[in-house]
């Protein structure tokens, strides 16, 4: 009799539940909704927040508002975010960016995989590697890594800052081709660029929509792009993996809201951003940007983001840099 009893006081409350949640699924949203990113208007993510928001909205017929806050590789914006009510209407943009900030400086006060739940993976970015054709005449990974070992830590690669994705690409690709080279860090990756065409440093490393200008107008070389597989960006350049085995360092894009934000509206918001990143429209203008359509569960992306994190916490040991 008293199981019974047990059972019934735990089931009602249960039962009780399950129609609310099932109601406010079918509800969200009525409201507009905030995605906040750590990037400045007219960025790569910022673009793509506003292509989504666009298309959501057609959905919905709620606005989703993009809230540019850049600063501190996206500290700042997961801070504000962390500060909203947990209801849904808050999202913002998790970049590799901010994963990066996150595993280079110690002082951070959140912990981006309890703080965070995730929506879904939109896309990827690979990063080019080019070179300066001038001061490097090769045209191929394999025959920069020779060249390379013929005059170890002669040649300079410029980065977007120490401890950026850039900087990590150049820690990865020295690690496994067993080559040295100079880091020099630069503010933004523009000044890193022009630095190379200037031929302060050798080569550098870029995002596809930023590295395009340069490769196009023939004054850098793309000898390679650091993702697994060639980019439908630049399917004619081939992968740095393809030569250096295990190489696989990309960047991305990927919705996230504050844990505690109720699982059936995370689900509705997942359900409809896959949709949205698989209609063939949509995924052109990705690529437009140099990005290549992913969409992913939230179990998907749960797991993505553990094997990130594990990756870029291990380039920051390798790279041997202190960040404190």
């Amino acid at each position: 009799m008293l199981t019974n009893r047990l059972f019934a006081t735990i089931a009602i409350p249960v039962a009780l539940a399950m129609p609310a949640q099932a109601a406010q699924q079918a509800s969200f949203p009525d409201k507009p909704i905030r995605l906040i990113i750590g990037s400045a208007p007219g960025s790569g993510p910022d673009i793509i927040s506003r292509i989504m928001a666009e298309r959501l909205y057609k959905t919905w017929g709620q606005r989703v508002v993009v809230d540019s806050r850049p600063g501190a590789a996206g500290v700042i914006s997961a801070e504000l975010a962390l500060r909203a009510n947990p209801d849904g209407y808050t999202w913002m943009m998790l970049t590799s960016q901010l994963l990066v900030a996150t595993s280079v400086f110690p002082d951070v006060k959140f912990n981006l995989g309890k703080d965070f739940a995730s929506v879904s993976l939109i896309g990827t970015v690979p990063f080019v590697l080019m070179v300066n054709p001038e001061a490097v005449p090769v045209k191929s990974v394999s025959e920069l890594i020779e060249f390379a070992k013929k005059q170890p830590g002669k040649l300079r690669y410029g980065s977007a800052g120490t401890g950026a994705s850039e900087h990590l690409c150049g820690v990865m690709f020295t690690n496994l081709t067993g080559t040295s080279m100079l880091h020099v860090p630069y503010k933004g990756v523009p000044q890193a660029i022009a630095d190379t065409v200037a031929k302060e440093v050798q080569l550098t490393y870029a995002v596809v929509p930023a590295a395009l200008p340069m490769i196009t107008a023939g004054r850098l070389r793309a000898l390679a792009v650091t993702s697994p597989q060639r980019s439908l960006s630049l399917p004619d350049v081939p992968a740095i993996g393809e030569t250096v085995r295990g190489y696989d360092m990309y960047g991305w894009y990927s919705i996230v809201a504050p844990t505690g934000t109720p699982g059936a509206i995370l689900d509705k918001v997942s359900a409809e951003v896959i949709k949205a990143v698989k209609e063939p429209e949509f995924a052109k203008q990705l690529r437009s940007l140099g990005t290549d359509a992913v969409g992913s569960t939230r179990a998907e992306l749960d797991a993505f983001r553990r094997t990130q994190s594990m990756k870029i916490t291990e380039l920051v040991k390798t790279s041997g840099v202190d960040f404190k």
